[in-house]
């Protein structure tokens, strides 16, 4: 017997169909990653493959780096000093002072 395909490439399932096939779609392969289909790629996308982030976002993404990297404060000697001043009535209100912060926050 003869190693050589006497076969007609009629056949799909032939040696010479499946070599002829193969070498197609190799073609084909190259044509699709030639330079003028990258170039038209990159025409095609640099209008729509950009992503802007506003300032805002950006800063609020520092400032959250920044409060989660600062040491967590305790304030508890604190909550309990005025605890006790209030229960023993001696906690007085800086009026001025709460006007001035009301007015900070709603301004």
């Amino acid at each position: 017997m003869s190693s050589i395909d006497t076969r007609s490439a009629f056949f799909p399932r032939s040696r010479s169909a499946q070599a002829e096939a193969a070498k197609t779609a190799q073609t084909e392969a190259l044509k699709k990653n030639s330079m003028e289909r990258a170039a038209e790629l990159s025409e095609k996308t640099a209008s729509d493959a950009k992503v802007s982030i506003p300032d805002g976002i950006k800063d609020f993404s520092r400032i959250k780096k920044a409060a989660l990297s600062a040491p967590d404060v305790d304030n508890s000697e604190k909550i309990a000093r005025l605890k006790a001043q209030i229960q023993a009535g001696t906690y007085e209100i800086d009026y001025d002072g709460l006007a001035d912060k009301i007015l900070t926050t709603e301004y």
